[in-house]
């Protein structure tokens, strides 16, 4: 089994971008006990992140041809991006929305999420362990 996660606009400041709502480990930090759990599981993963709506597109849509999940921090583009949401519909890539914080629990303007209706689930509020909570939903996707 092969897993993407792939990682929005501004993640690549984890650790620095407001402490008191995303934590202090980095994107570096996240991924590294993804891989740790992953290695366990004996599951393959491939960690980007990019700050460009469009590449993450192409990613979602390259996805088709070697992996059999994604698992989607599209940070503030989960609230606006429509482009996003046609990728996934389209490619039909089990996708996994996740982040950091709980986004029902914040700002109004986050509580709505363009992917989730084409996504598989959602893991939201359980910082650095939502993406660990993402790797086991991924695995067991099938099962």
């Amino acid at each position: 089994m092969k897993i993407l996660f792939l990682n929005g606009p501004n993640l690549n400041l984890l650790g620095q971008r407001e402490p008191g709502i995303y934590g202090s480990a980095t994107l570096a930090d996240i991924e590294k006990k993804v891989r740790d759990r992953a290695k366990k599981l004996k599951v393959e993963i491939e960690f980007r992140q990019s700050n460009w709506e469009g590449e993450l597109v192409d990613w979602i849509q390259q996805a088709r041809e070697g992996f059999d999940v994604v698992v989607l921090n599209a940070g503030a583009y989960t609230h606006t991006s429509i482009a996003l949401r046609d990728a996934i519909s389209a490619t039909k890539v089990p996708t996994i929305e996740v982040h950091l914080s709980n986004v029902h629990a914040r700002e109004e303007f986050r509580h709505k999420s363009f992917i989730a209706p084409v996504c598989v689930g959602q893991i939201c509020g359980f910082g650095p362990n939502s993406y660990i909570v993402a790797l086991e939903a991924a695995v067991n996707i099938n099962g």
